[in-house]
Parts: C-alpha cells; structure tokens; sequence
C-alpha cells in the first residue's frame, strides 16, 4: 500500500476520534495545519469527500462513516502488533500518557518518577491534570488515577495509595477574627472555602464522622473554587475555613500558618487505584509504570 495513503488513513481515523484538528493534534504531536494538509492529499488521492467541517463542527461524511468502519478493526490490529515487539526490545520504550487528579498527580505519581525514569529511560511519561472525570479510551490516555469509588466500569484497577485523610484547616488570623471551630454546627457563622467538581457542576457536600457516624451538611460557601491548591492558597489568606487532604496543608499546619478545626471529624477518601481498559494489551513500558506505582 502507498505509505502516504496508509498515513492518511490513520489521521483520518485519529481526527474523527478526537472530533476536531486540533484534539487531534495534539494527541499526535503534529501541527493542525499539517493534519489539514494530509487529509486534503487523502481525499484527492481517494476522489471523495471523506469530512464535512465547517468552523464550528466536524464528522464524516456517509462515505468517510463507511471507510471508518471497516478501518478500524485494520487499524486495532496494527497496534496489537506493534505492542507485541515489546517482548523483543532489550528494555522497556515508548509513551504513556497518564490523567489523574490534582493531588494524585503530586503526591501519588511525581515522587516515584524520578525511580522510574532511572529504571527505563527509554519511557516518556505524560502526566495531565483533570479533577474532572473522563472517558480515557476516547481521549487516548493510557490510564488514569482516581479515588476508587470513582472508577469507571469494565476497568482493570491497581491501588497506587492508601486512604485520603481529610482535614478542616484555618489560618489562625482567620479564627481570631471569627472564632473557634468547635463542632459542626459551628460553621453556620463561619465562611466556608468549597470545591466544584468539574465533571458534574455540583458543589462538596461537607461530611463529617464521629463514633462510626458519618453524615453531610451544607454549609454556608464564602469561596467556591475547582482547584484544591488555590482553595488551600485561599485559607492561607484568610478567607475561612477549608476541608482539604492533610497531604495538601500538612506543611503549613507544620509551620503554623494553617490551624486544624473540628479535630477527631474529618472523613477518610477511599485510596487512589490506577485504572486502564481491561481489553487492552498492556506494553512492557506500561506495565512497568504500573509497577512502579503500585501501593
């Protein structure tokens, strides 16, 4: 087959995956003006229309919706062969791409990178920060961490950390100024730092556990962010009350710029899994990072 041809019927393909030049350009570390020009030799060389795109939308056409059909299963079972070479190499190559959350990504999997790269050199690691909840096999990642309750169906999952303590934190300028935090009806005067998940829009109900008891309460939001870093940055401030992974503020609590509340009534998050399809064929490269991550 022309190679050219081959080579655009795989960009072809990567692009209506990704449903727009420039997602998928970015998954293929090609320009999006270079994707263009491959899909107009394509479509010459074919003599047909395969997209329809204007500046707003893009999807095949019936003809290009056809050709995908019957290119995709050509298409899977060249990248089975090429994960198969594996086992042939002398050690581990390639890229993994990798979606966790924010505190995931900082205190799960960038301290044990540094091992990792030393172990296989020959593996580049992509490492995307997203609090939101994704579909990995439609953005192409590998894998992604999540708490476990969080865990999307028919995956593999691998524990990369225990349980997430919580803790409700304040800086102590904050609390002379409004007062202790003894209990949890105590927030009902206080200003409140909440998070926003991403995914869903919906704001952090705030549980609380005392004797086996768990339960959640709403509580007045003077702050609402989507981020952990800057919601911890804005009880650093002074702006009110934040319930955080003790991991995050562990250092200023240290420090004293940060003051634990509500001691003995912080929930515990399940612990972090690393999750992938459970059809996929893992590489020599990736199952390596799963080692290396493994709790």
């Amino acid at each position: 087959m022309d190679r050219d041809l081959w080579s655009g019927l795989a960009v072809f393909a990567a692009i209506v995956e990704a449903g727009s030049f420039a997602r998928a350009a970015i998954r293929l570390g090609l320009s999006a003006s270079a994707l263009s020009h491959a899909m107009r030799s394509l479509e010459a060389k074919l003599g047909v229309r395969l997209l329809d795109r204007t500046t707003r939308s893009l999807a095949p056409t019936q003809a290009g919706a056809d050709l995908l059909l019957s290119l995709r299963p050509a298409l899977a079972s060249v990248e089975e062969a090429l994960g198969g070479l594996d086992a042939a190499r002398a050690r581990p190559a390639g890229r993994i791409r990798v979606n966790a959350h924010r505190m995931a990504a900082v205190h799960v999997v960038l301290p044990r990178l540094p091992a990792f790269a030393a172990a296989c050199p020959d593996v580049s690691v992509e490492l995307v920060v997203d609090d939101g909840l994704i579909d990995i096999v439609a953005e192409r990642f590998d894998c992604g961490i999540r708490h476990e309750v969080e865990l999307q169906r028919d995956m593999i999952a691998v524990r990369v950390s225990g349980a997430v303590p919580l803790v409700f934190v304040a800086a102590p300028a904050y609390l002379a100024a409004h007062g202790g935090v003894r209990e949890p009806d105590d927030l009902g005067r206080h200003r409140c730092l909440c998070y926003r998940y991403t995914s869903s829009g919906t704001i952090h109900f705030w549980e609380f556990v005392r004797d086996g008891h768990r339960f959640e309460r709403v509580v007045p939001g003077a702050f609402v962010t989507n981020d952990v870093e800057l919601m911890r940055d804005a009880a650093l401030a002074g702006l009110g009350v934040a319930c955080l992974p003790r991991a995050c503020v562990e250092g200023g609590i240290a420090t004293g710029s940060l003051v634990e509340v509500l001691a003995g009534w912080a929930p515990v998050l399940p612990p972090n899994h690393l999750y992938y399809p459970s059809r996929r064929q893992p590489s020599a490269a990736f199952r390596a990072f799963v080692e290396a991550l493994r709790a």
